[in-house]
Parts: structure tokens; C-alpha cells; sequence
């Protein structure tokens, strides 16, 4: 839209109005939240004030959990009340995980003050990254002995404060969950139907201790629009509905990426604001680990110098043994990476594919070596340069691909995060084995390159 380019010009009141404008016209608020971020801090709070009711709520749900965090403390009890209110109890849990246990405290009383509150206080003792902390209470629970047109009569008096009422679960007089139902199933079903009757028992949940890159990876496989969550008797505690596995798959590439780059960022907070002192403090330990590599590399060809002294030529190479030995380690070791997090690679699977990455390695090394031969030969003339150059990189790749998926192999097989493996430090260790390789065959050939 075009006037998010001239939101800085326009005035709080004048923001509001457009916002409820547009509101009333059916844009949704997913539409308007570039115009929101465009106001500061102060600014977000007093348009949240400014805006009725059901506009402020639509416009606060579709903050970031860290910006809500910093805007609730600024608003007015009433406006705050207001809107937490309508919160899902996931959400809410969320919220007050953000917050300082001052504004938590005062958050839970707000909220514990009306009758038609979130109830979250369950979540809040699960972990953040776990299936509790990321389900909701707010779901559609049904005893099994039941008929379908009184299911349908509940299901219309529940519905409103459900999260989403595509799936009805089916549970027993100790609340564990027995079955599930459709809801196309239910409306399908003829009058007088009982529910363990019609019900699927084959029902797909999650434990709430699950970790939640294991829950989307049961959505997605599952194809579910919501994951029932139950405890160690099977008792339904709640659910998780797509838009969270959402949340959390990005959340969770988001994380691989940055590693994968040896890079992090400050949580909580937006890029463009994070301060740069902290920014640089997450960076620097992977930057200060690329550059003692490098020293080491410079060890290497200053123990190496004579030889390289005697035949100059070999220093032509040296920055595509580097390159090619970083390059294929890389991608060894990001498509391990990627294919654990996705389940791609199972568990079970890893040293099958091990052993196959390793032969891949020999084939691109191979091929690679000796191509690089083949051009040192007919650059230098010199038929034991191009043997010299193709070995050495025949090893290099295939050693490349051996520490670019041993590692994480290994590293993951210890229950560490193998994406810390990959980018600068892969890089960094292959700089270093790629040049004592070279030089050591070099080393080996000296007489005949002379």
C-alpha cells in the first residue's frame, strides 16, 4: 500500500484513523502491520490506545512477542486488560515469558481479573522451546459416550473460544484422549451416532516434554492442521495448531542459518535495532576461530617456505586447493545439517550416508583432480606439476568431504547442535589440512619439479 512510504509524516491520530479505515474496508491486519512498525516504541502505545477496541487487539496480535512485551507495560490497566483478554492461552504464556517478573506479576493480575481470561498458568511451567510451552488450552474436548446431534449442540456453545475447532478430540472419564473427530466427520455422521463409535483411535499426539522442531516435524509429516498434546497417562493437555508449527519452523531455520554462517543475533529484538556491541560480541568468537586458522595455514607454508622457495609455481595453486577443500566441505556439511533438521536423513541412516558422502568425495575428487592436472600440465609444461597439483587435490576434496560430515556426524551423535559445525569452521580446518596436503606432496615430488 502506498501510503506505508509516508507514515513518518503523519501523525498518531492520523495513523489510528487510517487504520480503522482500512479495517472496516476488510483489510486484514496482517496488511497494515508494515504500518505499524514503522512507529516507535511510544508510538505503537498510544495508537493502541487510540484505537477501538477490537481494531487494538487485531493490531496486537500481530506484533512480535518481544515488541508486545515492551508495549504492555506502557499501556493503561483498562486498554492492557482489554487486549490480553483475547490472547489464546499459548499466546499469552508467550507474552509473559517475555516480561520482567515485575510486569509478569502485574500482567497475571490483570488478567486474572476477568472472568473470560486466558487460562495459561499451566503453560508456564514447560520449557519455551517444548510442545507445552507452545500449546494452547483453548481446543474442543468431548466425552465418548455421547450421541452426534448433542456433540454439534456443544460444539456451537464451545466453538467461539476454541482455537480452532477442525479437529474435536475425544477423551475418557480420566481425560485421556481416545479418539479424534473431524469435524466434516461429525456433520457427516447420522443422529444418534455415539462418538466412540465414529472416532478414529488411531490418534497422532505429541508428549509435552517433545522439543518443538520434533512437533513441526510430526505436523508436517502428518500433514495436521493441530497436534493434540498429552502427558506421560495420556491425558489431553492441550494443542498446537499449524500457524504455531509455522512460527517454529522458521524460527528454527532462521537458527540453522545463522550458525550455519557462524554468525547469531541478539533474540528478542529487531535487526535493524539490535545494538552493535552485542551484535559484534556474538559474531567475534567465530571470526576470532577463521582467523587462529589462518595463522595456522601461515604456519604451514612458512614451515613449507623452502619448497616453496624452489619452485614458485606451486604458490599458483595454493588458492584453489584452499577454495575447493573449504567449498565441498561446506557442502557436505550443510547438507548433513539440513538433512538431519529436516528428517531427511534419519537417525539410523546417518553412517549409511556417511560412507555414501564419502564416495561422492572420491568421485568429485577425481574428476576435479584431474581437470586441475590436466591445466597445470598444459599451462607450466611441466607433466609433474599437473601430478603434484591433481593428487593433491584429489585428496583435498576427499578429505573435505570426510571432516564435513564426520564432525557433525559425530557431534550430533553427542547430542550437540551439528549446524555450529558448519561455514567458518569447516572452512577454517580444511585451509589448514588442504595445505599440508598440498605441500606434503609436493614435497615428495620436489626432485622433478626442480
Amino acid at each position: 500500500m502506498l501510503f506505508y512510504g509516508v507514515v513518518k509524516i503523519m501523525s498518531v491520530e492520523n495513523v489510528s484513523l487510517l487504520i480503522s479505515r482500512e479495517l472496516k474496508a476488510g483489510a486484514h491486519p496482517g496488511d497494515l502491520s508494515d504500518l505499524v512498525e514503522e512507529l516507535d516504541l511510544e508510538q505503537k502505545a498510544a495508537l493502541l490506545q487510540m484505537l477501538p477496541e477490537d481494531d487494538a487487539v487485531l493490531v496486537f496480535q500481530e506484533m512480535e512477542d518481544f515488541v508486545q512485551a515492551d508495549i504492555v507495560p506502557l499501556l493503561s490497566d483498562e486498554r492492557a486488560r482489554a487486549i490480553l483478554k483475547d490472547l489464546a492461552s499459548d499466546d499469552a504464556a508467550d507474552l509473559v515469558g517475555q516480561l520482567s517478573p515485575e510486569d509478569a506479576e502485574a500482567v497475571m493480575q490483570l488478567i486474572s481479573e476477568e472472568e473470560e481470561a486466558p487460562d495459561f498458568g499451566g503453560l508456564l511451567k514447560y520449557p519455551e522451546d517444548s510442545a507445552g510451552g507452545l500449546m494452547t488450552t483453548e481446543y474442543i474436548s468431548l466425552p465418548d459416550d455421547i450421541p452426534v446431534e448433542e456433540a454439534i449442540s456443544r460444539l456451537r456453545e464451545i466453538a467461539p473460544k476454541a482455537e480452532t475447532i477442525y479437529y474435536v478430540y475425544v477423551v475418557n472419564e480420566e481425560g485421556q484422549l481416545i479418539g479424534v473427530l473431524s469435524l466434516r466427520d461429525l456433520i457427516a455422521s447420522s443422529d444418534g451416532s455415539i462418538l466412540k463409535n465414529i472416532m478414529r483411535r488411531n490418534v497422532i499426539s505429541v508428549n509435552a516434554e517433545l522439543d518443538q522442531e520434533e512437533v513441526a516435524r510430526i505436523v508436517s509429516k502428518y500433514d495436521l492442521l493441530a497436534v493434540p498434546v498429552v502427558d506421560e497417562q495420556e491425558r489431553l493437555l492441550g494443542i498446537i495448531t499449524v500457524d504455531d508449527v509455522i512460527d517454529v519452523l522458521e524460527e528454527e531455520a532462521t537458527e540453522d542459518i545463522y550458525r550455519l554462517a557462524g554468525a547469531s543475533e541478539v533474540e528478542g529484538m529487531e535487526l535493524t535495532e539490535a545494538p552493535v556491541l552485542k551484535v559484534a560480541r556474538l559474531r567475534l568468537p567465530w571470526l576470532l576461530i577463521s582467523m587462529a586458522g589462518g595463522i595456522m595455514s601461515g604456519s604451514v607454508i612458512g614451515i613449507y617456505r623452502s619448497t616453496l622457495e624452489a619452485i614458485v609455481m606451486l604458490a599458483v595453486f595454493i588458492p584453489v586447493i584452499m577454495g575447493m577443500g573449504g567449498n565441498v566441505g561446506t557442502q557436505s556439511s550443510t547438507i548433513f545439517v539440513r538433512g538431519l533438521a529436516t528428517g531427511e536423513i534419519d537417525h539410523s541412516e546417518v553412517w549409511a550416508y556417511f560412507f555414501r558422502e564419502i564416495r561422492v568425495g572420491l568421485t568429485m575428487g577425481i574428476i576435479c583432480g584431474t581437470l586441475i592436472s590436466v591445466i597445470a600440465f598444459i599451462w607450466q609444461g611441466n607433466p609433474y606439476l599437473g601430478l603434484v597439483v591433481g593428487i593433491s587435490m584429489l585428496v583435498t576434496i576427499s578429505v573435505a568431504t570426510l571432516i564435513g560430515t564426520l564432525v557433525p556426524l559425530l557431534l550430533n551423535k553427542a547430542n550437540i547442535d551439528p549446524a555450529i559445525t558448519a561455514g567458518p569452521f569447516v572452512t577454517t580446518i580444511k585451509d589448514f589440512t588442504g595445505l599440508i596436503i598440498y605441500f606434503v606432496v609436493a614435497s615428495a615430488f620436489l626432485e622433478y619439479l626442480r
